[in-house]
């Protein structure tokens, strides 16, 4: 999987000690809509990716008895989304881990629903929506546990 970095402990992006994974791709369309560069994770993009299997990855998270979940965030989950659905199957299904999965992403729900609908078949699987708009108050998110930088950003649990 080409992720732009990892961070074993993070303490920031959800509510239990959590690894956070970089992911690689991204259209920014933060940026295309507003018309500007808001990005907020733009320097990612600058960064060289690393390779590192799946397995690899979540036996680096299975091995780590500090973190209670995964998060992917960092440029656009969704834009590598069969790479993280791997990850999340090989972590669900060869090694029977039901931690929470966290996926921050830029899309609205409705851009990515049949995407959605395939990670709801497997368990505790949260996404955080909606794209970042300057100028919006940051809010604090209940799902997530942390601040959320739009109003129009939000977190569900989708199973």
């Amino acid at each position: 999987m080409l992720i732009k970095g990892i961070k074993d402990e993070d303490f920031v992006n959800y509510k239990v000690p959590s690894m956070f994974i970089a992911t690689n791709e991204c259209t920014f369309k933060c940026d295309h809509e507003a018309g500007e560069r808001i990005c907020q994770n733009s320097s990612l993009s600058h960064m060289k990716a690393r390779s590192i299997p799946i397995d690899d990855l979540v036996d680096r998270y299975m091995k780590n008895d500090i973190t209670q979940a995964v998060v992917f965030g960092g440029l656009e989950p969704f834009d590598q989304y069969i790479d993280v659905f791997d990850f999340i199957s090989t972590l669900r299904y060869q090694h029977e881990c039901k931690d929470p999965v966290v996926i921050y992403t830029g899309y609205n729900k409705s851009e990515i629903e049949g995407k959605v609908a395939m990670l709801a078949t497997m368990p505790n699987i949260i996404i955080k929506f909606g794209r970042f708009i300057p100028g919006q108050n940051p809010h604090f998110d209940e799902v997530l546990g942390v601040k959320l930088a739009s109003d129009n950003q939000y977190a569900e649990q989708i199973s």
